[in-house]
């Protein structure tokens, strides 16, 4: 099924992936998420970039798996978990591409985090 609506990055959708050189530590007040050197930047056709953290830096602990998925032309299929501790605000929250396709295979075993949900800082 998702063979049907796979797109491959081109110049009219460019997508790279790049790591990230600062320390990325994705927090909501007082409570951390997560804190990585490793984190990768991905930048999308004319969309702001986002930031994967390996989920090793991430506190799972923090997290809930959710029934919620997406699909993207270009990366896959997205699952989603949520943030209990924030309450509405953290509901499918988090995503990930569990198995991404090819071109963007680098961000499997990674994270993203909806800005507008938590804070994301790069701290140099």
């Amino acid at each position: 099924m998702a063979e049907r609506n796979r797109l491959i990055p081109d110049a009219n959708h460019p997508i790279t992936i790049d790591k990230c050189s600062s320390t990325v530590v994705v927090r909501k007040g007082s409570l951390q998420i997560a804190r990585t050197t490793g984190a990768l930047t991905l930048a999308e056709a004319s969309y702001p970039p986002v930031q994967y953290i390996p989920r090793r830096d991430v506190d799972m602990s923090r997290l809930e798996r959710s029934q919620h998925t997406t699909h993207c032309p270009y990366k896959g299929q997205a699952n989603y978990y949520s943030i209990p501790a924030l309450g509405e605000a953290g509901v499918n929250s988090v995503w990930t591409y569990e198995t991404p396709f090819e071109a963007v295979g680098d961000i499997a075993g990674h994270l993203a985090f909806y800005p507008d949900r938590v804070s994301i800082e790069l701290v140099d």
